[in-house]
């Protein structure tokens, strides 16, 4: 099978990339080049996508099994798409995001057929347009998309609502016995996949036609708190995290910049039914506990001093917001 991924070094696409590779894909990868490690056995197509007129030259007359656009956000992205892989591909995957159920819902267990719908959030906004525009062309001039919504996917990050993303920086705080922040009482529901596993659920839907025209989530069952996420990372550094619960109304107030991954998606508990993936990829199931992931993404910090990024910008987030609360009158 013939594979182009558009982008294709992410946490969660380079997970995928890897096992594509050793099931014997061959696999294109689509991307600037600013990365600079090429993966082995991956072939590279140096353009950037937004540039057209470039990335038709790089392209030139081939065509694909299957495309993936993993940085597509927005419906002019999806235009551009539209325009490069008409005619081009059998079957073309957009990565939207599971932020896109409705929110506030009114069940926290979600299917696939939960409706689309999220007021706070602009990205999540965007990917409901991008997945509306999709399925127009599916159904009306029979464009093959298949649609795929992420949730909160990890390995090598932490994946946490207030901390950072992609850096140590929690995990310097959690060492040093400084505060962290967990949003709302920690009590609501939650699920975080490794990117590995998300990797064997989304390779199955490569290549399938019974896909097309289809939406799909591919998450862990595994079902957590908020608090023990954590405290399960807490736990694999041998140490006891000072949390203050502050509500996410007040987090979105003195941090605007918040607003949007938290009451456009982490404040409300969310479930993920995953029987409609397990029914198109028979034997899918997610193999990997939290309590083992956070200790593989943990080793992969510390095979490396470098990866040990502070980011000093989300540490002055956090302690303005401590602050703020600390001076809060009370209700």
């Amino acid at each position: 099978m013939k594979v182009l991924f558009i982008g294709g070094t992410g946490i969660i696409s380079t997970a995928v990339s890897k096992q594509a590779i050793a099931k014997g894909i061959e696999l294109y990868h689509l991307n600037r080049g600013s990365h600079p490690a090429v993966l082995p056995g991956s072939n590279r197509l140096t353009a950037d996508v937004h540039q057209l007129e470039d990335a038709r030259k790089v392209l030139q007359d081939l065509e694909f099994d299957v495309v993936v656009d993993w940085i597509a956000y927005t419906p002019e992205d999806i235009e551009r798409d539209l325009s490069l892989f008409r005619g081009r591909t059998r079957q073309f995957v957009f990565i939207s995001s599971a932020s896109a159920y409705q929110k506030p819902p009114v069940n926290y267990l979600i299917t696939e057929s939960t409706p689309l719908y999220n007021p706070y959030w602009q990205y999540s906004q965007n990917k409901i347009a991008c997945e509306e525009r999709l399925l127009t062309a599916y159904r009306e001039e029979g464009f093959p998309v298949t649609i795929v919504r992420p949730s909160l996917t990890y390995d090598p990050n932490f994946p946490i609502a207030i901390g950072g993303w992609g850096c140590y920086t929690l995990a310097d705080r959690l060492k040093k016995g400084l505060p962290i922040i967990v949003h709302g009482d920690g009590s609501s529901l939650w699920v975080v996949t490794h990117s590995d596993d998300f990797a064997r659920g989304f390779l199955g839907l490569l290549g399938n036609p019974q896909t097309l025209g289809h939406a799909f989530h591919i998450t862990s069952d595994e079902v957590l708190t908020w608090d023990q996420i954590y405290r399960t990372i807490a736990g694999a550094l041998g140490v006891e995290p000072r949390i203050v619960h502050i509500p996410s109304d007040f987090i979105a107030r003195v941090a605007p910049q918040l607003s949007g991954t938290l009451l456009g998606d982490k404040t409300w508990s969310a479930v993920f039914d995953n029987t409609k993936i397990k029914s198109f990829v028979p034997g899918f199931q997610a193999v990997i506990p939290f309590r083992d992931g956070i200790r593989r993404t943990l080793a992969w910090f510390a095979a490396d001093g470098k990866r040990q990024r502070i980011d000093e910008a989300v540490n002055a987030e956090m302690d303005h917001i401590l602050k703020a609360y600390e001076g809060a009158p009370l209700s």
